[in-house]
């Protein structure tokens, strides 16, 4: 894997049509890419759009860089269809219920350095069940800092029975309403008890393999950023979403910002998980755990600019009170 990466660092300086294809050919390999050949000349088309786009903004004076990762066949009208919300939702926690304590507050705070609190970066597959990732790693980590016992719970089961609560499996949904769903539905299952398949199901859930609870939902006041930060810090990660733009898809590293998405309640379209916040450089950011898998970003996760609701980050956030 290493040879290969350095292989495609290599070819970047070039431009030329074959160098393109000579550096297509080795990312499919990289990903484990095919296609017939009509599929392919689409294919290097949209890579090689992607890849000029990710050189020119390399090139510019950006808080964060992009690179080549597994979206790079992809357009970003694709890419929205196959990862984020279909549905638009609606992300309305006018008044929450969450309380903050006003501080003072450390400038860092990391809660997978704080021990064992945080599941591995999991990956969604084409299915905009973000919302599902969101949901279980703020459980999973908020039972975890409660309990000491780590679980991976089921991002399926509420992909297949959480509709009741204005949640649309692969087509989008809210942490809040799934947190909502658990409370209501008396339990959550394992990962193991009830696997991920990355497509809709019939709901299978069995009230008897119910290992993780909530007790109650707490909603954080729309766009008050300084409530995340008294939860994170004090609490748990804090589900969060926020609008997803074209250059985010090939993020890899540094704070990201950006003067194109909205900070409005009605354009989120992706559910993360903050896990922790610092300072580089002056900049305040969020240390957020995406579900793309390890390989996208800094290891499946990404900095986003805190204290000035970056892409709606502040439009809906939520944790629960959960138990064992």
């Amino acid at each position: 894997m290493k040879t290969l990466v350095v292989l495609l660092s290599l070819s970047l300086s070039s431009a030329s049509p074959h160098a393109d294809e000579h550096k297509f050919k080795i990312w499919m390999s990289q990903y484990n890419k095919q296609y017939d050949s009509v599929e392919y000349h689409h294919r290097l088309k949209t890579f090689i759009d992607n890849k000029e786009r990710i050189d020119q903004h390399n090139a510019g004076n950006h808080s964060f860089r992009m690179d080549l990762n597994q979206f790079s066949d992809l357009s970003f009208a694709e890419f929205k269809k196959l990862y984020l919300w279909k549905e638009p939702q609606n992300c309305s926690a006018t008044k929450g219920g969450h309380i903050s304590k006003n501080g003072p507050y450390p400038d860092f705070v990391d809660w997978r350095k704080n021990g064992n609190y945080v599941t591995p970066v999991k990956n969604q597959g084409s299915c905009g069940s973000c919302w599902t990732f969101s949901t279980t790693g703020c459980l999973e980590s908020a039972i975890a800092i409660a309990t000491g016992k780590l679980l991976f719970l089921s991002e399926q089961q509420l992909v297949d029975c959480a509709q009741n609560f204005n949640n649309h499996g692969c087509n989008g949904g809210l942490p809040s309403q799934a947190f909502e769903y658990i409370l209501y539905n008396k339990g959550l299952m394992t990962e193991n008890g009830y696997p991920y398949t990355a497509q809709e199901g019939k709901c299978k859930f069995r009230p008897d393999m119910a290992s993780a609870f909530v007790k109650e939902v707490i909603n954080i006041t729309k766009y008050d950023e300084m409530g995340m930060v008294d939860v994170v810090a004090r609490l748990n990660p804090v589900s969060l979403a926020y609008e997803v733009t074209s250059d985010f898809m090939h993020y890899s590293e540094g704070i990201y910002t950006s003067t194109i998405c909205h900070n409005t309640t009605d354009k989120v379209n992706h559910a993360v998980l903050a896990v922790g916040y610092g300072t580089k450089d002056g900049t305040p950011y969020w240390i957020v755990k995406n579900s793309w898998g390890p390989e996208w970003g800094i290891d499946g996760y990404f900095y986003i600019e805190r204290g000035k609701n970056m892409c709606g980050l502040a439009a809906c956030s939520s944790y629960p009170i959960g138990h064992l």
